[in-house]
């Protein structure tokens, strides 16, 4: 008997008042596929009321929510995707996520998040976290469990002035962390060790100043870095060491007059255009030698190669780097 009673007993979990199927008012449902999406309408109080228990999938965005809690998600026990950007959000409770034990995605991006509660992710196991475009300053250890499975960590268009090793030591199964439009002067030396399976690594538009040699030394699986727009105006020869499968790399918008012998003979992986160069300000003295030499050996690697202008000396000043002679850069003996 039991069987037969499964298929009506979960119909009735999602019929609301008449047999009508249930669904927050303002919201819209998909039943076929487990979601709801309450998007751009005047909500102010998380819409737990005729939320279907089934919903997998839920999206609340452009509200004037200020605030969710434990309480609010329980309605959604089986829930395993939840975007929640552009709202007003100011804080989260810590145990917000005890009752969706099968959350997997957690996107709260553009909200007014300043900080948050210690160990409030410790319920779910996040694969992906999105906190992009808040208000934070820090960016804390104690928000994780030990060994999180998070793969993807999205923490751009924040204020971190820096990022705790201790923080990094936790995740050791991320993929991707992006740190752009942040604040950061420096990354900690070793910091990265831990992140062994990193692909992605975005760290444009901060203040970086300089990098330690080692950064890159224990994270072989890079592909894609981006240092776009800091303000690096030198690099260790041996920076790149072990980046053999790095495949773009963005460092445009710097401060770079000129490459240590070296810097860029680990990169043999690197994707046709996959080297962006642009916008720096090159010295095109004897000491560009090795950057020149290695352009016109790997044709095709760098972007748009001929915008890799000279910004001295001034005879040479507007001219494109690979396009120059061994007499103009005075390199013939």
């Amino acid at each position: 008997m039991a069987p037969r009673l499964a298929l009506p007993l979960l119909c009735l979990t999602l019929l609301g008042p008449g047999g009508a199927l249930a669904c927050p008012p303002l919201c819209k449902c998909y039943p076929r596929r487990a979601e709801v999406v309450c998007a751009e309408v005047p909500l102010t109080q998380f819409p737990s009321e005729g939320l279907p228990a089934n919903t997998t999938l839920l999206t609340i965005q452009y509200t004037n929510i200020s605030a969710i809690s434990e309480h609010h998600l329980s309605a959604a026990p089986l829930l395993e995707g939840l975007h929640l950007y552009s709202n007003h959000l100011r804080s989260l409770s810590p145990d917000v996520l005890r009752g969706v034990p099968r959350l997997h995605t957690l996107d709260l991006t553009g909200n007014l998040l300043a900080d948050l509660p210690a160990d409030v992710f410790r319920h779910a196991p996040l694969t992906t976290l999105v906190l992009k475009n808040n208000l934070m300053e820090e960016a804390k250890a104690e928000w994780f469990p030990d060994d999180s499975s998070l793969t993807w960590l999205d923490l751009s268009g924040n204020r971190l002035a820096g990022v705790p090793a201790a923080l990094l030591r936790k995740l050791p199964h991320l993929e991707s962390l992006d740190l752009s439009h942040n604040r950061l002067e420096k990354i900690q030396a070793r910091s990265l060790d831990p992140l062994i399976k990193l692909e992605r690594l975005n760290l444009q538009r901060n203040k970086l100043v300089s990098l330690d040699p080692a950064l890159f030394h224990h994270t072989a699986n890079i592909t894609n870095l981006y240092l776009t727009d800091n303000r690096l105006d030198k690099l260790p020869p041996s920076l790149f060491r072990g980046l053999g499968k790095l495949r773009v790399l963005g460092l445009e918008d710097n401060q770079l007059r000129h490459f240590p012998p070296g810097l860029l003979d680990p990169l043999s992986s690197l994707d046709e255009e996959g080297l962006d160069l642009t916008g720096n300000p090159w010295l095109c003295d004897r000491k560009v030698e090795y950057l020149w030499r290695w352009l016109q050996k790997n044709k095709g690697k760098a972007f748009l190669a001929e915008t890799i202008r000279c910004a001295a000396p001034l005879p040479l000043a507007g001219r494109s780097l690979p396009s120059l002679s061994e007499g103009e850069l005075n390199l013939e003996s």
